[in-house]
Order: structure tokens, then C-alpha cells, then sequence
């Protein structure tokens, strides 16, 4: 049985989640102006592997973080579907959990398309 407290643990997940997907994009950018700068400047080809190797990693979290959204997606819309059908329809968690869901959603859509 889901409760508003499974409700707002699994819209705080997802709000979490979206959050550092959003960083690690951040740092990514960062990550690759800081490499072709090192480049640009001909730096050590050492340094320069080595900051290739952080812009990997960096990249490497951006699929990771996508897989965990989503799962916690599914686990936020099937807790959701449960609360709604037994008539708590007009509770504020399930207002926040449906603007988070359309959120992700369109994060979804953005970078698909």
C-alpha cells in the first residue's frame, strides 16, 4: 500500500536525481572547455591525458545518472497511480509528485529530441 510518505521519498529521489544529472552535464561542459583550452595552450601530453581521462569520467556519469532517473520515474509514477486511485487526489505531495513528473518528462523529451 502506498502512503504520502512513500510518495514524497520517491518525489524527493527523483528531485535529487534531476539535480545532479544537471551538475554532472555542468561539469562535463566545464570538463571539455578546460581540455581544449590545455590543447589550444599545448600543454604536457600528460596533463593533457589526464584531463582527457576526468572529461571521461565525467561523461561516463551523464548515462548513469539517466538509468537511476529513470528507474525512480517508474517507482514515483507506480506509488502516484496507487495514491490516486484511493481518492487522496487533492493532497499537496500528489501535486508536487505530478509537477515532477512532468518535469522529468520533458527533460526526457528535450534530449531526445
Amino acid at each position: 500500500m502506498a502512503t504520502i510518505r512513500n510518495l514524497k521519498i520517491k518525489s524527493g529521489t527523483c528531485k535529487r536525481i534531476i539535480k545532479e544529472l544537471h551538475s554532472y552535464e555542468k561539469e562535463v561542459e566545464r570538463e571539455a572547455a578546460k581540455t581544449a583550452d590545455m590543447k589550444e595552450k599545448g600543454a604536457d601530453p600528460y596533463d593533457l591525458k589526464q584531463q582527457e581521462n576526468v572529461l571521461a569520467e565525467s561523461r561516463m556519469m551523464i548515462p548513469d545518472c539517466r538509468k537511476r532517473l529513470e528507474a525512480s520515474l517508474a517507482d514515483l509514477k507506480g506509488t502516484l497511480a496507487e495514491l490516486e486511485e484511493s481518492n487522496q487526489k487533492d493532497a499537496p505531495e500528489i501535486l508536487e509528485a505530478q509537477s515532477i513528473l512532468a518535469e522529468v518528462e520533458q527533460l526526457f523529451h528535450t534530449t531526445e529530441a
